[in-house]
């Protein structure tokens, strides 16, 4: 295998990351269970959640503040532990706080299942665990580049979008069908999902964490100026500033900007840039459009089978669309095939606006799944390229926040469309918004996209 400067660059065996080459698809596979299971879980016990709090009489605004808080737990706290992880505590902080969730979802589990559980112990379990789901998604966006060459990004990224497709499908399914058999098996699923990925993460054999040339940007320790005779002093890799830590009131100073490095590399880097635009507009229209889609079908008089037919179809074909992207993006090239799908996107959501056939609505909402994961893997295989191996946790943390803000929000803007112009204004508003994308993409791409490496 052939190391190129961005695999160095990455954190990759060439910078001396893994000692042993042939743990690297050990701990691909083990990085893949780790996520997938951790995805299923999610999905198996987050569908059944609000039916038990409404089950156990507590009203729709208890649920709704429940769903709200941990969303924004999300959004605050990954950030913050990018940090810890940028800095070598990768490995140990996604083990912990996998046990730790796995824990809070035992805990859920128990008290369900001795009967009534109190709202406060409900909420805090939920949003431990949810804390730690957050923690844990912050330490693990620099894994990628610790664990796989660069031209392996692409294939690696799908695989693991595969399994959140999947855990999506399969997930809601499968925690019904506990909810029926008892209240708390969901949950106590999740908890063994949780405990699988904390022992899948325990045996990997890469330490994921930054080698220190890698931090320093140099294969030999950076010299201090105020050192006698040169001696090297205390590397400070980027984004973590130098100063008298020892001042209270510095170190406050020194974290923040810590914090915001990740900010700061993507504001300036016309890729990320990209990225972080893409991601967050596709999201919030997709959230936007699903329950646009929700409004139609009622609108029209269909009912939950109609539903679940179109879910199903998009959820299949988004599988299907992430199992393919590595070999379409080899084919066409990165820039095309994100120019193509970004506008693709715009007449098939368009013409979800003029839909009232349930086929119809599957079909074009089947087509958007489809061809998003080919433009999606792309992005994020650039990401990951891009950005410095210090890095990768917290900038990948700020385009998460972005991402999850914008989806946050598209529930909102598609019930205030929808109440203004009908039941196709949530779709209407998303063709416009993703319509200003295609116009970005196509101004910003061939300098974006210009050095994909093994993605084009």
């Amino acid at each position: 295998m052939a190391e190129t400067p961005a695999y160095r660059a990455s954190g990759g065996p060439a910078s001396g990351q893994t000692a042993d080459p042939r743990a690297a698809p050990r701990d691909v596979r083990l990085f893949w269970w780790a996520s997938s299971a951790d995805a299923l879980g999610s999905q198996t016990s987050g569908i059944v959640l609000p039916l038990l709090l409404l089950s156990l009489g507590y009203s729709p605004a208890a649920v709704g503040v429940i769903a709200s808080t941990s969303a924004a737990l999300g959004i605050v706290f990954g950030p913050l532990a990018a940090v810890p992880a940028d800095r070598g505590a990768r490995k140990t902080v996604m083990l912990w706080s996998a046990w730790a969730a796995s824990l809070a979802m035992a805990c859920v589990a128990v008290a369900v299942a001795m009967g009534r559980p109190p709202l406060v112990l409900l909420l805090c379990a939920v949003l431990v665990e949810r804390f730690c789901t957050a923690v844990h998604d912050a330490a693990a966006r620099g894994t990628v580049a610790m664990i796989c060459p660069p031209e392996g990004y692409p294939r690696l990224v799908a695989r693991l979008e595969v399994g959140d497709r999947t855990a999506t499908v399969l997930g809601p399914v499968l925690g019904g069908v506990l909810y029926q058999v008892g209240r708390a098996w969901p949950f106590v699923a999740d908890a063994l999902s949780y405990a699988v990925a904390a022992v899948c993460i325990r045996f990997m054999r890469a330490d994921l964490r930054v080698p220190r040339a890698a931090e320093t940007g140099t294969s030999a320790p950076a010299t201090n100026p105020g050192a006698p005779n040169g001696q090297a002093g205390d590397a400070v890799p980027p984004g973590r500033p130098r100063g008298d830590r020892g001042h209270p009131r510095r170190r406050h100073t020194a974290l923040l900007e810590e914090i915001g490095a990740g900010l700061v590399l993507v504001s300036a880097s016309a890729p990320l840039r990209l990225v972080l635009l893409w991601t967050a507009t596709v999201n919030g229209t997709l959230t936007a459009l699903y329950l646009g889609l929700l409004f139609s079908l009622r609108h029209d008089g269909h009912g939950g089978a109609a539903i679940g037919l179109v879910l199903a179809v998009s959820g299949v074909a988004g599988i299907a669309g992430a199992l393919v992207a590595p070999a379409l993006a080899r084919r066409l090239g990165a820039a095309r095939i994100v120019l193509a799908v970004t506008w693709l996107l715009v007449p098939l959501t368009g013409g979800l606006a003029a839909a009232r056939s349930p086929w119809t609505f599957a079909v074009l909402l089947g087509a958007v799944c489809l061809i998003l994961p080919g433009a999606t893997v792309v992005l994020q295989s650039r990401a990951i390229a891009t950005t410095p191996a210090p890095l990768q946790a917290r900038a990948g943390a700020v385009l998460a926040t972005a991402a999850g803000g914008a989806a946050a929000l598209g529930p909102a803007a598609a019930g205030l469309l929808a109440a203004r112009v009908g039941a196709a204004g949530p779709a209407l508003g998303c063709a416009t918004a993703l319509t200003a994308l295609a116009l970005y993409t196509s101004r910003i791409h061939p300098r974006a996209l210009a050095t994909t490496g093994s993605a084009s």
